[in-house]
């Protein structure tokens, strides 16, 4: 069964660098000590930080440094470019009135990254 994730839980890019938390603003309500989230908290440097440097060949900034360093691959900042909600979350459970977010979604970036949770940031909630 999967988790509920809730604020810090820990993320990670396809073509990042490295792994950032999750930041939940409390709006959504406090179900384990923390922020729950759902599959609306995918606001770009709100909800979604950046994963360090991003090595995505369809990122208009890792291109124009890989052209300039003549072909070599040359990673980027990570902005994160997250325009649509996480897919599937958890439709049976709602947190005001959007499904609450589980660790087994997913988060697609503009530049082909899937983002994925690693942890989900407590251990004691479980969702259907």
């Amino acid at each position: 069964m999967a988790q509920l994730v809730c604020m810090g839980a820990l993320l990670q890019c396809s073509f990042g660098a490295a792994p950032a938390p999750l930041s939940v603003l409390p709006v959504n309500g406090v179900l384990t000590n923390t922020p729950a989230a759902t599959v609306a908290d995918s606001v770009p440097m709100i909800n979604i930080p950046s994963f360090a440097m991003c090595s995505s060949p369809t990122n208009p900034t890792v291109i124009a440094a890989t052209a300039a360093a003549l072909g070599v691959l040359t990673p980027m900042p990570c902005v994160p470019a997250t325009p649509a909600p996480w897919l599937p979350g958890a439709p049976t459970v709602l947190i005001g009135n959007m499904p609450a977010l589980d660790d087994q979604s997913k988060l697609m970036c503009t530049w082909g990254g899937v983002i994925q949770i690693n942890s989900p940031g407590q251990a004691t909630v479980a969702v259907p």
